[in-house]
C-alpha cells in the first residue's frame, strides 16, 4: 500500500494540543476487545495456510466508526484508539510463524493456554516498551513513509465529519467504507463455504507434465482471501514472488527430477512435490534468510542514529518538565517503561522455568538455571535490536511487506547456535531427549523474538497515524499493550481448534486425516527445520547456500534497479517466498497483485481519456480496494474458523460436503469459473465512480 496524499483539505484534522478529547474509554475498549477477537482469528488462520498475515489498522478504523457512529458519535481520537488495540492484537497472531513448530517437533501435542498466552502477552508488551524511546525519531522526527499508519489517518479523517460530536445529534449514517467490508467479507465467506464446506468448487486448479524426464507444474488456488493478500502487496513483490516460482518450478525441480532416478511405485506429482519439499524448500529458505540479514544490515546505522536522536530527545523533554511537554508529545514515562522492562524478568524466567520442567529429560540444577538464564538474555536483548530494526523497516516499507519471518529464521539459527555453546550443553545434547529440548527452547525462545518483532513493526505504525491526528502517546501505548494482552487470550483457544480441524503439513493430530487439508504453516515448518538440522547436525546446507547465493544475486539486481529509479525492484524476501510456498498459494497471490496494477492502469487511461488528474480516481479506488480486498480476506478466514469448529465437534473432515469425490473434476472447473467471475466483479467495483 501506498500513504494516501490526495484527501480534501477539509478532510486533514488534526486535533490540536491543547484540545483534550475522550480517547481511551471503556466502550472503545470493549469494542477494540470485540474486533480482536474478529482479526486475530483471521490472522491466526490466514498466517497457518500461507505464511501471510495482513494489516488490520483500517478495517478496524472503519468498523469502529461505523458502530461509535450508531452508538451515538465518537471523535477521531476514540476511534484511532479502537484501531490501535484491534491492529495490535490481530498482529500479535505473527507468532504463529514459529509456535506450530512445538507441535510439529512432538515436543507439543496441541498448544497449552497458559504457557501459550503469556509467551505471546509478554513478547507483545516488550515490543510496545522497546519501542517508546523510538518514537520521536522513527515517527516524528524522520522522513519515514509509515503507509499503512498514513493511510489508516486518512481513512480516520474522511468518516470524521467533525473533530467533536455532538451529544444532542441523532446517530449518522455508517463510516465511508463500510460497505465495502461487508460486501468483500460476505463474498469471501460465501465463496469459502462453497469450496471448502459444501466441496462444489474446487479450490485449485494444476496440471503436471513431463519433458524428457524434467516434470513441470502449472496451476493456481482459488483462495479469494490470497487474492486480497496480493492485492495488498502490490505488484512489485508479486511479481518478484512470480520469479520465485519459475526458480522454483521452473528451473529447480525440472533439474532435480531429470537428475533423480524416479521410483516405480511414484507419481509425476508425488515424485516432484517430494523433491520440492525435501530440497527447493530449502533454497528458499537460504534466500529469504539472506535477506533478512542484509535488510538487518542495511538498517543498522540509521536505527542506531535513531535511537541516539529519540534519547536525546527524551532527556530534554525530562529536563524541561512534563507540563512543558505538549499533549501529543507525552509518551509514557522513560523510568515507567525501564521498570516495566524489567519487572518482566521475572514472569519470562518463571515461564521458561515451567516450559523446560514440564517435560524432556530431569537436568541438574546449574544445567536448567543456565538455559533458563540464557534464553531469558537473549529474548531481552536481542528484542530491543529487532524492536528498533522492525519499527525502522515498518516505516520504510509498512507492516505487511517486513519481513517478520525471515527476522525469526535469524532468531532461531542464533538462538541455536547460542544454546550449543552453553556451558553443560554437550551433557543436555548427548541423549536423543535431551536434544529434542533443546529443540524446543530455541523454537519458545524464537517465540518471543517474533512477538517483540510483530509488535513493534506495528506499534510505531499506529504512533503515526497517532501523530498524524493528534493522539496521545502514552494513551495510545496502554492501548497497545491492552490489544496485546486480548490477542495473547484468543490466540491459543483458536490455534488448538485449526490444529485438532486441519492439522499442520506433517503432523496430523488423528488417524485418518487427509494430508491435503493440512494447513502448511511454511514459516514454523521452515525454523522447525533449521532448529532441527542445527542440533541433529543433519540440516541440508548445500540447497541453503545454494539459496543464499540466489539471494545475493538477488540483492544485485534490486540495487541496480533501484539506481535506476522507477517502480522496478526485486525484493528478495519476495522471491525467496515465491520459492518456499506452493504455487496453489503463490500464484494465486500474483494473481491478485496483478489485478491491482490492471486496476490502477485503467484507471490512469480513464483520467487520460478524459483529461483529468488520476490522483483523486487512484485515491477512492485504492481505499476501495483497500478495504474489500480485507474484506475477502476476514471473510474466507472466519469460514475457516468456523468449518474448523464443525469438523472439531463431528470429527468428519467433510462434515457439510454435498457431494462426493467423484465430482472433483467438475468442482476444479466450477470453482475456476466463479473465481474469475469473483475477480472480474472485484475490478467493476473498485473502478466504480461511486
Amino acid at each position: 500500500m501506498t500513504p494516501l496524499t490526495g484527501a480534501p483539505a477539509a478532510a486533514r484534522l488534526r486535533i490540536a494540543d491543547e484540545v483534550s478529547l475522550p480517547e481511551l474509554t471503556l466502550r472503545g475498549l470493549l469494542l477494540g476487545a470485540l474486533i480482536t477477537v474478529l482479526f486475530t482469528a483471521s490472522n491466526v488462520y490466514l498466517g497457518l495456510k500461507v505464511g501471510l498475515t495482513f494489516s488490520s489498522s483500517i478495517p478496524a478504523a472503519v468498523i469502529s466508526m461505523a458502530v461509535l457512529r450508531l452508538a451515538g458519535g465518537a471523535n477521531i481520537l476514540e476511534n484511532n484508539m479502537v484501531q490501535t488495540q484491534a491492529s495490535a492484537a490481530g498482529t500479535l497472531s505473527s507468532i504463529i510463524f514459529i509456535l506450530p513448530g512445538l507441535v510439529m517437533t512432538g515436543h507439543w501435542v496441541g498448544f497449552p493456554f497458559w504457557q501459550t498466552a503469556s509467551v505471546c502477552a509478554i513478547g507483545g508488551i516488550l515490543g510496545v516498551l522497546y519501542s517508546i524511546p523510538l518514537r520521536r525519531a522513527l515517527v516524528v522526527q524522520s522522513p519515514l513513509a509509515y503507509p499503512e499508519g498514513v493511510a489508516a489517518a486518512e481513512i480516520l479523517r474522511v468518516g470524521s465529519a467533525s473533530p467533536t460530536p455532538d451529544p444532542a445529534a441523532a446517530p449518522g449514517p455508517p463510516a465511508p467504507g463500510l460497505a465495502d467490508i461487508v460486501a468483500g467479507g460476505v463474498t469471501g465467506a460465501a465463496f469459502s463455504l462453497i469450496a471448502s464446506g459444501f466441496k462444489l468448487f474446487g479450490e485449485g486448479l494444476t496440471w503436471w507434465f513431463a519433458a524428457g524426464g524434467a516434470v513441470f507444474r502449472l496451476g493456481t488456488g482459488f483462495s479469494l482471501a490470497l487474492v486480497g493478500a496480493g492485492y495488498l502487496v502490490g505488484i512489485v513483490a508479486g511479481l518478484a514472488m512470480l520469479l520465485g516460482v519459475v526458480l522454483a518450478w521452473g528451473v529447480a525441480v525440472p533439474v532435480l527430477t531429470a537428475t533423480t532416478p524416479m521410483p516405480p511405485e511414484a507419481t509425476l506429482a508425488g515424485f516432484a512435490t517430494r523433491l520440492w519439499s525435501t530440497q527447493v524448500r530449502f533454497i528458499g529458505a537460504g534466500v529469504i534468510g539472506i535477506g533478512a540479514v542484509w535488510t538487518l544490515l542495511v538498517l543498522l546505522r540509521p536505527v542506531a542514529e535513531g535511537m541516539r536522536a529519540s534519547f536525546a530527545a527524551l532527556r530534554t523533554s525530562r529536563s524541561s518538565g512534563a507540563d512543558a511537554i505538549p499533549r501529543t508529545e507525552r509518551d509514557m514515562p522513560i523510568h515507567l517503561v525501564g521498570g516495566l522492562s524489567l519487572l518482566l524478568i521475572a514472569p519470562m524466567a518463571l515461564i521458561f522455568h515451567r516450559f523446560l520442567a514440564a517435560s524432556g529429560p530431569a537436568l541438574p540444577a546449574g544445567l536448567h538455571a543456565s538455559l533458563v538464564a540464557g534464553a531469558v538474555l537473549f529474548a531481552f536483548a536481542f528484542g530491543f535490536l529487532i524492536a528498533a530494526a522492525c519499527g525502522y523497516m515498518a516505516g520504510l516499507v509498512g507492516s505487511s511487506a517486513s519481513p517478520i519471518s525471515g527476522i525469526g529464521i535469524v532468531a532461531v539459527t542464533l538462538v541455536s547456535l547460542l544454546l550449543l555453546v552453553l556451558p553443560g550443553s554437550g551433557e543436555l545434547l548427548a541423549s536423543q531427549e535431551g536434544s529434542g529440548l533443546a529443540i524446543a527452547l530455541a523454537l519458545f525462545t524464537t517465540s518471543v523474538i517474533v512477538a517483540v518483532a510483530s509488535i513493534s513493526n506495528d506499534n510505531l505504525q499506529d504512533l503515526k497515524t497517532g501523530w498524524l491526528v493528534g493522539a496521545t502517546p502514552w494513551r495510545q501505548q496502554v492501548a497497545l499493550m491492552v490489544g496485546c494482552v486480548a490477542g495473547a487470550l484468543v490466540i491459543p483457544p483458536i490455534l488448538d481448534l485449526l490444529y485438532g480441524a486441519y492439522g499442520f503439513a506433517g503432523t496430523l493430530p488423528r488417524a485418518g486425516m487427509d494430508p491435503a487439508q493440512a494447513l502448511a504453516a511454511p514459516q514454523a515448518t521452515l525454523m522447525s527445520a533449521i532448529a532441527v538440522g542445527i542440533f541433529t547436525h543433519r540440516i541440508d546446507w548445500s540447497m541453503i547456500l545454494l539459496g543464499i547465493g540466489i539471494g545475493l544475486v538477488v540483492i544485485g539486481l534490486d540495487a541496480l534497479l533501484a539506481r535506476r529509479g522507477g517502480l522496478a525492484r526485486l525484493p528478495v524476501l519476495a522471491v525467496g517466498i515465491g520459492i518456499y510456498l506452493p504455487p496453489t498459494i503463490s500464484v494465486t497471490i500474483v494473481i491478485g497483485a496483478v489485478l491491482g496494477w490492471l486496476i490502477a492502469r485503467a484507471l490512469q487511461r480513464r483520467a487520460a481519456a478524459a483529461g483529468t488528474d488520476a490522483a483523486p480516481a487512484l485515491e477512492h479506488a485504492q481505499r476501495r480496494g483497500v478495504l474489500l480486498a480485507s474484506g475477502l480476506i476476514v471473510g474466507e478466514s472466519l469460514v475457516g474458523v468456523l468449518l474448523a469448529a464443525i469438523i472439531g465437534a463431528s470429527g468428519n473432515q467433510t462434515p457439510l460436503a454435498l457431494v462426493g469425490p467423484g465430482f472433483e473434476p467438475a468442482a476444479g472447473w466450477l470453482g475456476l469459473a466463479g473465481f474469475l467471475l469473483v475477480c472480474a466483479a472485484f475490478a467493476g467495483r473498485v473502478l466504480a465512480t461511486r
